[in-house]
């Protein structure tokens, strides 16, 4: 009986070495894994990163004209309608022309009444010159006739000139589109009498097509601002006012000669095609000017980025899932992108949510995020990210 309890014994010992160890591994492995914090992770990638400036503007027409009466006199008729797209050189309305009609007929006669006796002053002259080579007239006689005909030579000229200006305050009374544009509200209707004094004008027409857009920038993005424009054309991207929605694609025309003391701004002027119309005089808008591209940087989403009492941070996961904190120096920023200088490199997994939870050395259950892949290209950041 004793024989048998201590080989009873030994078997139980020797199961317990063997099974008990082996389970006591699996349980700890389970509870390992139970205890995994779970996050969200993206990998860090190298793009090119483009470096805008972000700012609000307001579209103005790229010209503008208040169209009024260059004569006085009735208006006897409106060709075009209130809003309407009109084209250089389109009548817009018509001024009551007979009066200037009528200087002009007498401008017309008048220098035909002084041809005609200019004409037989010449001939009255001809004749002088005959008789004074043959002794009939005297010197005296011939110089006056040739005054005559000099007078009569300088009122002809003058009669051009009157029926000149007569012809073009006739042209006056058929005001016409100066450019191609919008017209706005008719601020006269057939019937009035306008003046050339008058300054409400009949009308006024903008240029739509192309647009601007005068915006604004802080006055330290100066230098920056002029080595983007001295290096070619600057690509502006106009926005809605929220800064969600792309409305048009122009370019910077000119920077201001001067930054506004009171504001301490620069004002800009961006130019834009608008064929369909969507930026609208007076429309608010945000602003996107490119003034840079980073080649080829590590880009990771901003939400990997910490900050920490000893400046700015983010969680790695290594192979074995175990985190550990890089510090990490961060340049430029936007549309949820971040540009890592120091700290970082490609292929590295961050964690960009959980992040409260996390210790040095803990282990993580990772999920890659949807939106992992770096769009950097579409990235909008504004300027250096610094450490508090």
């Amino acid at each position: 009986m004793i024989v048998l309890a201590l080989v009873a014994l030994g078997g139980y010992f020797g199961w317990r070495h063997f099974y008990g160890d082996a389970a006591g591994t699996t349980a700890n492995k389970s509870a390992q894994q139970a205890a995994a914090i779970p996050v969200t992770v993206a990998t860090a990638q190298t793009a090119d990163f483009p470096v805008y400036l972000n700012g609000l503007g307001v579209v103005e027409p790229y010209d503008t004209v208040t169209v009024r009466s260059r004569v006085d006199g009735e208006v006897v008729k409106i060709g075009f309608h209130q809003g309407q797209t009109v084209k250089e050189g389109d009548l817009l309305a018509e001024i009551d022309p007979r009066p200037y009609q009528a200087a002009l007929d007498q401008a017309l006669s008048k220098k035909a009444q002084d041809e005609a006796n200019l004409k037989n002053a010449q001939l009255n002259l001809e004749r002088y010159n005959t008789l004074a080579k043959q002794d009939f007239a005297s010197r005296q006689q011939l110089d006056t006739q040739q005054a005559t005909v000099d007078q009569l030579t300088a009122q002809v000229k003058g009669d051009q000139g009157a029926i000149d200006n007569a012809q073009t305050q006739v042209s006056y009374t058929s005001i016409k589109s100066p450019l191609t544009g919008r017209t706005g509200f008719r601020l006269v209707d057939p019937g009035n009498i306008v003046h050339a004094t008058d300054t409400t004008g009949i009308v006024t027409i903008v240029k739509l097509q192309p647009i601007s857009v005068v915006f604004t920038a802080p006055e330290e993005d100066v230098p920056q601002i002029n080595k983007a424009l001295a290096a070619g054309a600057v690509p502006v991207t106009a926005l809605s006012s929220d800064g969600l929605k792309t409305l048009s694609e122009g370019h910077l025309q000119l920077v201001n000669n001067a930054v506004d003391q009171a504001s301490g701004d620069i004002r800009m002027k961006a130019t834009f095609e608008n064929t369909d119309n969507v930026l609208w005089p007076g429309l608010s808008v945000a602003t996107r000017l490119l003034v840079d591209t980073l080649k080829q940087v590590v880009v990771v989403p901003s939400d990997a980025v910490e900050r920490g009492p000893n400046g700015l941070y983010a969680f790695v996961v290594g192979d074995d899932n175990k985190v550990t904190a890089h510090d990490i120096k961060v340049g430029q920023e936007g549309n949820g992108q971040s540009v890592v200088l120091q700290g970082l490199s490609a292929g590295q997994k961050v964690v960009t949510a959980g992040q409260y939870r996390l210790t040095q050395g803990v282990v993580v259950a990772p999920t890659e995020a949807n939106a992992s892949a770096v769009t950097a290209q579409n990235a909008a950041p504004v300027a250096p990210a610094k450490a508090p």
